[in-house]
């Protein structure tokens, strides 16, 4: 399940990335890029309120910020469960 959900979010950024390359035409580039920075935004907070789960990975603690800035709740939740 949060492999789809990973692969879904990777889609959004790869077509936000496509529309402002002007691969897309101009009013869907517009929506996933909208959307791309929302997710970020949301994913930014995620990182501030979350941020104890975030250490918790085994790797860099740089690898996690961007994962989480990525994924958000699909790459810390598991952290902070895993005790």
């Amino acid at each position: 399940m949060n492999t789809n959900l990973k692969a879904i979010l990777l889609a959004i950024y790869a077509l936000a990335i496509l529309g402002l390359l002007g691969v897309l035409p101009p009013a869907l580039a517009s929506v996933f890029a909208k959307i791309a920075l929302f997710l970020v935004a949301a994913h930014l907070l995620e990182l501030a309120i979350a941020f104890k789960a975030v250490k918790r990975y085994p790797g860099p603690l740089v690898d996690s910020i961007g994962l989480t800035l990525l994924f958000g709740i699909l790459h810390w939740r598991p952290l902070g469960k895993a005790r």
